[in-house]
């Protein structure tokens, strides 16, 4: 049995590579189809999944992990047998609620965010510098971020879990693919 990890942007994933080149999840590359997380919403819209899948003929549970996951997902067909779970990992309402955490950030962003229904992303570029840039939205800043300090990455995730409870049943934490 092998893991398909299928995430909603290019900064989720980024987010699990760093997580994964620094032993923190519960699996490792040699666990994972194709060795890698994906950049894909759909398995039918990604070419490298799909090539993925039709070499690997053995049992697969896919995870999915981004911020909106209302989308209806679809499995192929051809792929309906293999894929025998899938398991969705959310960061309601974005990503960017990590950085907002890491920084310490977390009751200001909720201060501003009841006055104007600011969204995470935006206060992010508005408040989160590191290395003398300030946050844009783009993965490299995760790189630098996170990649110089996992700790900081996995300090972000357990606080995030403690914090929000906004999920729906079917939707984990980012927490339960920890070590």
């Amino acid at each position: 049995m092998k893991y398909l990890i299928m995430c909603e942007g290019p900064n989720e994933k980024k987010v699990i590579d760093i997580l994964l080149e620094h032993e923190k999840l519960t699996v490792s590359p040699d666990d994972l189809v194709g060795r890698v997380p994906y950049h894909a919403r759909q398995i039918h819209k990604s070419a490298m999944v799909m090539g993925q899948l039709r070499m690997y003929h053995g049992e697969i549970k896919l995870w999915r992990i981004g911020d909106k996951q209302s989308d209806r997902f679809d499995i192929p067909s051809e792929f309906r047998a293999q894929i025998t779970e899938v398991t969705k990992y959310c960061t309601l309402p974005e990503l960017e609620v990590l950085l907002i955490l890491s920084e310490g950030l977390y009751r200001e962003y909720e201060r501003e965010r009841a006055r104007s229904r600011i969204q995470p992303k935006e206060f992010a570029k508005q408040h989160i510098s590191y290395n003398h840039s300030r946050y844009k939205g783009d993965t490299k800043f995760y790189e630098t971020y996170y990649g110089e300090n996992v700790s900081k990455l996995i300090d972000a995730i357990r606080e995030y879990k403690k914090r929000n409870h906004a999920h729906k049943p079917e939707e984990h934490y980012l927490d339960e693919l920890l070590r």
